[in-house]
């Protein structure tokens, strides 16, 4: 259990940890999102982006940055149940909460070398894409597993239960 909470750091946790991380030379990969429930394609996904680098990020929505994101029904699993799946999984190196409804100040306070969203995004539209720009770091894109999302599987469960 140690391994895994220690993995959920506070920002100033974070940003000791990154600046030790670059001063030894790993490239640092941020990446972002609400992981309400984690299925293949998160997986995939979060697994891809740890391999564009040594360390992999993940910035965590909070419950209320979710609630503002998805809607009042949303999350559905709570921010603390969410940080502790996620850094239960060995590609993940930190899990770091932020309240905001974009991660743009906790991108700005890392400086990751590359940061990843999914490909529906636009490079030039990703959030923090200037600050690493700007720091000499890269924005990368991964392609997402086809047919798997919350919001479908949410919808499954409603189904069946109507049932």
């Amino acid at each position: 259990m140690e391994k895994t909470t220690g993995k959920i750091v506070s920002w100033a946790k974070a940003k000791e940890q990154v600046n030790a991380w670059k001063k030894s030379g790993a490239k640092v990969v941020f990446t972002n999102g609400c992981f309400d429930l984690v299925h293949l394609g998160h997986v995939d996904y979060l697994e891809k982006a740890r391999n564009l680098g040594d360390k992999l990020i993940l910035g965590l929505n909070s419950d209320s940055s979710v609630a503002r994101f998805k809607g009042p029904e949303r999350p559905l699993q709570d921010e603390n149940s969410r940080a502790r799946v996620l850094a239960a999984m060995q590609f993940i190196d930190l899990v770091v909460l932020f309240n905001e409804d974009t991660p743009l100040a906790l991108i700005s306070e890392l400086v990751p070398d590359i940061l990843v969203k999914g490909s529906d995004y636009l490079t030039e539209n990703i959030v923090g894409a200037d600050v690493v720009k700007r720091a000499g770091g890269v924005v990368k894109t991964i392609d997402f597993v086809s047919g798997y999302s919350t919001t479908r599987i949410v919808e499954k469960i409603k189904k069946h239960k109507q049932i």
